[in-house]
Parts: C-alpha cells; sequence; structure tokens
C-alpha cells in the first residue's frame, strides 16, 4: 500500500475567477470540499495531493492576474490511486 500526503488548501480569489480555481483544482485530483463568501472574495476549501500542488502559487498568480491567494496544510494520509501506484512502481522497480 502507498500513501501520500493530503493537503487542505484554502484559497481565496475574487468571484470572477471560482470557475478557474475550481477547475486548476480538479486537474490536480483535488476534492473541492465546498466554497464560501468572504467580503467580495470567495474562498475555496478542497482537500489535494501534496505532489500536484508543486507549482501551483505560480498558475494561480497567471490565471487570477495575481489576484487570489491560497494556503495550505497538512491533513492525512491517504492511499494512491492504482493507476498512481502502478506508475510509481514501474519507476522504482
Amino acid at each position: 500500500v502507498l500513501l501520500e500526503p493530503i493537503m487542505k488548501v484554502e484559497v481565496v480569489t475574487p468571484e470572477d475567477y471560482t470557475g478557474s480555481v475550481i477547475g486548476d483544482l480538479n486537474s490536480r485530483r483535488g476534492q473541492i470540499q465546498g466554497q464560501d463568501m468572504r467580503g467580495n472574495a470567495v474562498v475555496v476549501n478542497a482537500m489535494v495531493p501534496l505532489a500536484n500542488m508543486f507549482g501551483y502559487v505560480n498558475q494561480l498568480r497567471s490565471f487570477s492576474q495575481g489576484r487570489a491567494n491560497y494556503t495550505m496544510q497538512f491533513d492525512h494520509y491517504e492511499q494512491v490511486p492504482s493507476a498512481v501506484a502502478a506508475e510509481v512502481q514501474a519507476k522504482y522497480a
């Protein structure tokens, strides 16, 4: 069994970029937990594998024109999907 760290991610973005934020998190194997309003901004909460978060800040700044920001913290470990586990095993076997 191969485990990976899952991060709790909170993205604060202007409403115009909410769709882009959610789409990008989904493409990183993220699971959207919900979204709320905070003043004029939207807060998107998600669980995302740490391995898929590298380089996220550059992508986020790019599509939000530097207006969105995020925080992340470790939440738990989770079993890696079988396709990813097979890829890792093939690489190191």
